[in-house]
């Protein structure tokens, strides 16, 4: 999706969802539910599809779930990015998270969802900069379970 901000497309799925006299459902579908995406192919319409293909099963409801870039959360991550990389300034993980702040307020992600026969079928609509944010996020997290696991390491070295 070529947007930075998703509201009017999130607004429009609102329209279209409940012009098809269906209910939205305030909800996020995560991970550890078995779940099938779908594929999207390059048409930024095919969310609608995915909408008609619910009512057509009979689905009694969507999911709906969005994510607005909130300035805590920035700043959260831009002091992580800090303090893994203290004193580089410059480090790029650090500069990555600060060029982030200009998404503030913005939607950046929206998952539409049915449940059919046990299994949840999902659409997604990201930005790239809420991909990024969501990679730096795992990137810094997983830099942090390394620095963790050391230091139980060097513990448990230290008690032996």
């Amino acid at each position: 999706m070529s947007t930075d901000n998703l509201l009017s497309l999130k607004d429009d799925m609102v329209a279209f969802i409940e012009g098809h006299g269906m209910q939205r459902l305030p909800g996020y579908v995560t991970e550890d539910i078995p779940s099938v995406l779908w594929e999207s192919k390059g048409n930024p319409d095919a969310w609608k599809d995915f909408v008609e293909m619910a009512k057509h099963v009979g689905a009694p409801f969507i999911t709906f779930s969005d994510m607005t870039l909130e300035s805590e959360d920035l700043d959260a991550l831009i002091e992580e990015a800090g303090e893994m990389n203290f004193p580089d300034e410059e480090a790029a993980e650090l500069v990555e998270a600060q060029w982030l702040r200009k998404y503030t307020g913005m939607i950046g992600y929206i998952q539409l969802g049915f449940v059919y026969q046990g299994i949840a079928f999902l659409h997604e609509t990201t930005t790239e900069w809420y991909e990024r944010f969501q990679s730096l996020m795992e990137d810094l997290d997983s830099i942090h379970d390394i620095v963790i696991d050391d230091s139980h390491r060097r513990d448990d070295e230290e008690d032996n």
